[in-house]
């Protein structure tokens, strides 16, 4: 029996490594996305920490030295969460992009692998046809030999 080769396997393998490195890329991205916004929970339980310790301060015995340094903390505070806010925008961009490069990827290997499949049901076919005519042939030699042989 013939073998199957598919004469574009070496463009389904570079289309199968572009796909593994935008997956690779993809989850990269999403990690730094993630890092991004656990920064940002970090700042805002910092400045709630420094919002209810200028809450406390106010209480009692006002201390007005820890007051106000304690809503310059927070002021500090939510204009580092403007700049993360940013932060996470960027890396939703990247890994919306990444994302996009993914699904890029996968259509061009599916398509690729789709091709390899068409041509592997050719080759079937093409097989079938040639094993049909041997078949027809050999057949066609028994039925001529043995109409010799009767003297017909």
């Amino acid at each position: 029996m013939a073998k199957f080769i598919y004469r574009m396997q070496n463009v389904l393998d570079i289309k199968l490594r572009l796909e593994t490195q935008a997956k690779t890329e993809y989850a990269e991205k999403n990690a730094i996305l993630y890092e991004e916004e656990e920064k940002m929970r970090e700042l805002l339980v910092r400045m709630r920490q420094y919002e209810n310790q200028a809450k406390l301060s106010a209480q009692g015995t006002v201390n007005i030295q820890e007051i106000k340094r304690c809503n310059e903390a927070a002021q500090i505070m939510k204009e580092y969460i403007r700049q993360q806010a940013i932060q996470i925008r960027i890396a939703q961009k990247n890994v919306d992009q990444a994302r996009i490069h993914l699904n890029e990827a996968m259509k061009d290997r599916k398509i690729h692998e789709k091709l390899k499949e068409k041509a592997f049901d050719d080759f079937k076919v093409e097989l079938n046809a040639q094993e049909m005519k041997e078949i027809d042939e050999v057949v066609s030699f028994s039925y001529n030999d043995n109409n010799k042989e009767t003297g017909e």
